[in-house]
């Protein structure tokens, strides 16, 4: 191809018009010429009338076809493009069916470092699903992903592409169909959760701010004493891995999280979750079951709170020494101390059985203890071996299956006879261990419930939070 100067591109003169004209006035006479022969054909020769009737059925049949043949090819599929740019099928179906992961990073806050990350993991066939920036105080950004990447590429191999474009810190971890909903909605889905009971804060900043350690420290000790680490200030701290805040039922809420430090925007997340609770004040949702039992009682099943704490002791009075001793594995006499916390929603969730005429004679715990949940039951003396144990039970094991516990354990004597055997009515696998003199029966939860979903029953989290506790407790 050659160059040309812009004046090649010039349009040029129009010159001796006058020969146009006489090839046009040439081409009319010819016309008019043979119209001519052609009238004196039809008028005078013997076959005039059938000419010019076969020549009119000749140019009817051509309209028709002509016709025919542009209706037929008018609406024809475009041709399927084969270019090479157009992906596989194959490369469709790999990635909708890829693994799913969940990634943060630290990138530099400079022009194109985000651009850089993108294109790397685009070269690896990962597609970036959602994405949010967490801006840093002291510069950089933390970049959370959730991506879909091809199932023969492992979580090596994506960290250690994520470093080669500059990323730091980098976690990575598998994440499931739950995460695929976007912040906004998500969040908004754990205010309304908090907003409708109060046990569910801590459950919705486990599942805001993913795998960490939820300690709640309440004002004062079981003897009365102040308790460390419960003066959290209103506005609350954040120090790189751990935040503490003021807990609105007192003392204080610490977050930990030691694999990858909070970002600003995780702890005023949190922050307004805790606001959202404190204005809202106790609640707890007052849906109740009832149950009827062999002998033809009725019992209702109900979540109880620190409102109940009268009726809880008012039980404790009626039940025997030996019922009280089986239950917290202690003195007696301390078992009054016990209930404040044990009805705390912020350690837990309790069931309460009441009879028809109100009166409280048998308590269900679920209690979270670190990365454990413990269950625990309490039935007065004149209520036992009725069957009140082994629906509680069933109700917390459902309770923790949708808490997304993976096990929960039973701390007891073997002796207590009664428990054992509403462990072993289950049908979970179960374990056994004998600790300090008392017997664990530790359960591993299956995916599917025990039972249906009750109406007090809690939504899906991600895991339990607190700290080991006493068994007492």
């Amino acid at each position: 191809m050659t160059d040309r100067s812009p004046a090649s591109h010039a349009p040029r003169p129009h010159r001796h018009h006058w020969r146009r004209d006489l090839v046009e006035l040439a081409a009319l006479f010819c016309a008019v010429a043979v119209a001519d022969g052609i009238a004196n054909l039809v008028a005078h020769g013997p076959g005039g009338p059938v000419l010019l009737v076969a020549s009119a059925v000749a140019l009817l049949v051509t309209a028709a076809f002509h016709t025919w043949w542009a209706r037929r090819h008018s609406h024809a599929p475009p041709p399927v493009s084969t270019a090479p740019s157009d992906p596989p099928p194959a490369a469709t179906t790999t990635q909708t069916t890829g693994a799913l992961w969940r990634m943060r990073t630290t990138v530099r806050d400079q022009p194109g470092s985000l651009a850089a990350l993108c294109t790397a993991l685009a070269r690896d066939g990962v597609d970036i699903l959602t994405l949010q920036t967490h801006p840093l105080p002291e510069g950089g950004t933390v970049d959370e992903f959730l991506l879909r990447a091809p199932r023969e590429l492992p979580s090596a191999g994506l960290a250690r592409t994520v470093a080669q474009a500059g990323g730091r810190s980098t976690w990575i971890e598998r994440a499931d169909a739950h995460d695929l909903v976007d912040t906004p909605t998500r969040v908004l889905g754990l205010a309304t959760r908090t907003a409708l009971d109060a046990a569910e804060l801590p459950l919705a900043l486990r599942q805001l701010l993913g795998r960490c350690t939820i300690q709640s420290i309440p004002a004062t000790t079981l003897s009365g004493r102040p308790n460390a680490g419960a003066d959290a200030p209103v506005e609350g701290v954040l120090e790189s891995t751990v935040m503490r805040l003021r807990d609105p039922s007192g003392g204080a809420i610490t977050v930990e999280r030691p694999y990858l430090p909070f970002t600003p925007t995780e702890f005023a997340r949190a922050r307004a979750l805790v606001e959202l609770d404190a204005r809202l004040g106790p609640r707890v949702p007052r849906s109740q079951d009832v149950l009827t039992l062999p002998e033809g009682n009725e019992i209702t099943v109900r979540r109880a709170d620190g409102s109940d704490l009268e009726a809880a002791r008012a039980m404790h009075d009626r039940c025997s020494e030996r019922t009280l001793g089986l239950r917290y594995h202690g003195p007696v006499a301390d078992a009054d101390r016990y209930l404040g916390h044990l009805l705390s929603p912020r350690f837990g969730r309790t069931l309460a059985a009441t009879t028809a005429s109100g009166k409280l004679v048998a308590l269900g715990h679920l209690l979270w203890d670190g990365d454990e949940t413990e269950v625990a039951l309490l039935i007065e003396d004149d209520w036992q071996r009725r069957g009140i144990g082994s629906q509680l039970l069933r109700r917390l094991i459902s309770m923790a299956v949708e808490a997304g516990c993976d096990s929960v354990y039973a701390v007891t004597q073997a002796s207590n006879t009664g428990m054992v055997a509403a462990m072993r009515g289950l049908g979970l696998p179960l374990d056994y261990q004998i600790e300090e003199g008392t017997l664990v029966i530790t359960a591993r939860l299956d995916a599917t419930p025990v039972v249906s979903r009750l109406p007090y029953e809690v939504p899906r989290a991600q895991a339990p939070y607190g700290t080991r506790r006493d068994p007492r407790h």
